[in-house]
C-alpha cells in the first residue's frame, strides 16, 4: 500500500524537534542534586570571607585576596544564572516564572552596575544580600518564608489592632500614673513605650508595684493589659503563622503534584515522538521492499 499525500503531510505536521544538546545537558545539570551543593559551599564560602573582612587585621594584609575571592564567585554566580537560564531554553518568560531566579539576578547584577564598586557600605549590603540566595536551596526555609509573606496580610491587621490597643492603654497609663511615674508615664508616647516593652512581660512586675503605690485597683488596669496583649494578641498571632504555614504546605504539595503530572506528560509525548519516527523508519523500509525490481 503506497502512503498517500495526506499521509505525507500529516507526518509533517508534527515535526519533532528535540532541545538542543546544550540545553538538555544543562537541564540535567540544574537537576542534579550535586550542583545545588557546589553553589551552597560557595554561598557558605562567600558568607565567610564577609565575616573574616569584618576583622581590621586580616582585611588590612589581605585586602587583594579578598577581591580576587569575591570575584571569583561572582564568576561562579554569573555562571549558575546562565546555566539556569540554558535549562530553561533561553525562554524569558521561563525563566523568570521562578522569583528565585528574578532574586538570584537581581543581587548578582547589581554588584555590576557603574559606579557601584566605588561605594564601600553598598557593595556590601550587596555582597550580603546575595547570601540570602541560600533559601533556594533549603526547602522547609523556603517553606517558611512562604508563609510569611502569605500571613503579612494578616499580621498588618493584628498589628494595626495592637498599636490602637497600645494607644488606648497609654492613654490611660498617662492619666492614671503620670503623677506617680513620670519618667514612664510622663506622656503618652513614653507610656506607649512603656506598654510596648510590657508586652514580653519583661517590667511587669515593677509596673504592678507602681500601680499600687497609686491604687489597688491599679492591679486590673496592668491585669487587663497582659491577658489582651501578652496573651490573647500572641495567641492570635501564632494562629496566623500556623495557618499560613498551611496553606504554603498544602500550595507546595500541589505545585509538586502538578510538576509530576507535567514530568509525566512530558514522558509520555517523548514515548510519542519516538514511536511515531519508528513507525515513520518502518513505513519507508516496507515501501523499499515492496517497490518492483526495474
Amino acid at each position: 500500500m503506497q502512503p498517500t499525500l495526506s499521509d505525507s503531510a500529516a507526518h509533517e505536521s508534527f515535526p519533532s524537534k528535540s532541545p538542543p544538546a546544550i540545553v538538555q545537558r544543562c537541564k540535567a545539570l540544574v537537576a542534579n542534586p550535586a550542583f545545588d551543593l557546589v553553589i551552597v559551599v560557595v554561598i557558605l564560602a562567600n558568607a565567610v570571607l564577609l565575616g573574616l573582612e569584618t576583622f581590621d587585621s586580616i582585611a588590612a594584609g589581605y585586602h587583594g585576596v579578598f577581591d580576587v575571592l569575591y570575584n571569583v564567585i561572582l564568576g561562579i554566580y554569573i555562571v549558575e544564572i546562565l546555566i539556569r537560564f540554558t535549562a530553561t531554553g533561553w525562554n524569558v518568560r521561563a525563566y523568570v516564572a521562578d522569583k528565585w531566579n528574578i532574586f538570584d539576578f537581581v543581587v548578582v547584577a547589581a554588584v555590576l552596575i557603574p559606579g557601584l564598586r566605588g561605594a564601600a557600605m553598598v557593595l556590601r549590603l550587596v555582597r550580603l544580600a546575595r547570601i540570602v540566595r541560600i533559601v533556594r536551596f533549603l526547602p522547609d526555609l523556603r517553606l517558611i518564608i512562604g508563609a510569611i509573606g502569605r500571613a503579612i496580610p494578616g499580621v498588618a491587621s493584628l498589628a494595626a489592632a495592637t498599636a490602637l490597643l497600645i494607644f488606648i492603654y497609654g492613654m490611660l497609663g498617662w492619666v492614671f500614673f503620670a503623677g506617680a511615674d513620670p519618667e514612664h508615664y510622663g506622656n503618652v508616647g513614653q507610656a506607649m513605650l512603656t506598654l510596648f516593652v510590657m508586652l514580653t512581660l519583661e517590667n511587669f512586675p515593677d509596673n504592678v508595684y507602681m500601680g499600687q503605690q497609686v491604687s489597688q485597683w491599679a492591679v486590673l488596669f496592668f491585669i487587663s493589659y497582659a491577658v489582651i496583649m501578652s496573651f490573647l494578641i500572641f495567641n492570635l498571632f501564632i494562629g496566623l503563622v500556623l495557618s499560613a504555614m498551611e496553606e504554603a504546605r498544602s500550595a507546595d504539595r500541589e505545585k509538586h503534584e502538578t510538576d509530576d503530572l507535567l514530568e509525566r506528560l512530558r514522558a509520555a509525548r517523548t514515548a510519542l515522538e519516538d514511536a511515531e519516527r519508528e513507525l515513520q523508519r518502518t513505513h519507508r523500509d516496507d515501501r523499499g521492499k515492496s517497490a518492483p525490481i526495474a
